[in-house]
């Protein structure tokens, strides 16, 4: 997959609309819609997209995200896009509905397909939605494909709910509709090295500031060096500084210092807490290995 961060000209593709924040279930059919539009008819594949959420424009203020940029950009090309445009929001905000239509995705793209969910919005005061492509499809040749809702157990799939689940420690519900467990990675760093003293060695990792915050507790995990535990937050037992990820990696005692972890939240086991002593937090360690 090419990557771009202007526009250029690039014609007779099949488009996906949308910001794709999480890359989720709904996110999917809509992307999956324009790669199998291209395929069939002998074409290529496109994402248009901005490089951050409209609401840093609009409020000053950008929203927590579910996927860094790049993950986000890895999830998009393992569904088979050609190409990917990340354009900067700021200079096609001014833009109304058709604007953006005419002069953006028709001179620069001239579609053959344009794919989007069935919520989707753009232009100036949110002048454009799906009546709008459908509307314009015959005249500027394209087809438009609106994708219908995703529903998990009668719940609309989107990015807020999950988001909404993530901060409430819902892991398991957002997983399902992301469909891939959610996670983070970062390269290991030294801590204080106070777990080693407990039996609990730990790989303390910088959780990454852009991502949706989970409540800081003790989580179920999978890491690319094997199932373990991990405390998410400020270790009030041991007088922490700051929020770290601390993973217990079960079976594990090698020194991996500086390498990149890959951590996959399956479940909260609970909040975190501060005990009384360092030997009571051992105890109750011992008792969340029995909930991973």
């Amino acid at each position: 997959m090419q990557i771009f961060n202007e526009l250029s000209k690039n014609q007779n593709l099949s488009l996906a609309l949308g910001f794709f924040d999480g890359v989720h279930l709904g996110h999917k059919a809509v992307i999956q819609s324009a790669v199998n539009y291209a395929k069939e008819n002998n074409t290529k594949s496109a994402v248009i997209t901005f490089t951050n959420h409209p609401f840093c424009y609009f409020y000053g203020k950008c929203p927590k995200y579910i996927l860094s940029e790049k993950e986000r950009e890895n999830k998009i090309a393992d569904l088979g896009i050609d190409y990917l445009y990340e354009l900067d929001f700021e200079s096609m905000s001014g833009l109304k509905a058709d604007e953006y239509l005419k002069d953006v995705l028709i001179k620069y793209f001239t579609p053959c397909a344009i794919s989007t969910g069935w919520n989707h919005n753009f232009g100036y005061k949110k002048s454009g939605n799906a009546k709008f492509l459908r509307d314009n499809s015959y005249k500027f040749g394209y087809k438009y494909f609106e994708l219908s809702p995703q529903k998990i157990n009668n719940e609309i799939v989107s990015s807020s709910t999950i988001r909404k689940y993530l901060s409430e420690g819902k892991i398991e519900k957002a997983n399902t509709m992301l469909g891939y467990k959610f996670f983070t990675s970062n390269n290991i760093i030294k801590g204080h090295q106070i777990g080693r003293t407990i039996g609990f060695r730990t790989a303390n990792l910088i959780y990454p500031n852009e991502l949706i915050e989970l409540p800081h507790g003790v989580y179920s995990v999978d890491t690319n060096f094997g199932k373990g535990i991990a405390n998410f937050g400020t270790r009030p037992t041991v007088n922490g500084e700051g929020t770290l990820l601390e993973v217990h990696i079960l079976e594990f005692n090698k020194d991996i210092y500086g390498e990149k972890m890959f951590v996959e939240f399956n479940k909260m086991i609970r909040a975190e807490k501060k005990f009384e002593s360092i030997n009571a937090l051992k105890l109750q360690i011992q008792k969340d290995l029995n909930n991973i």
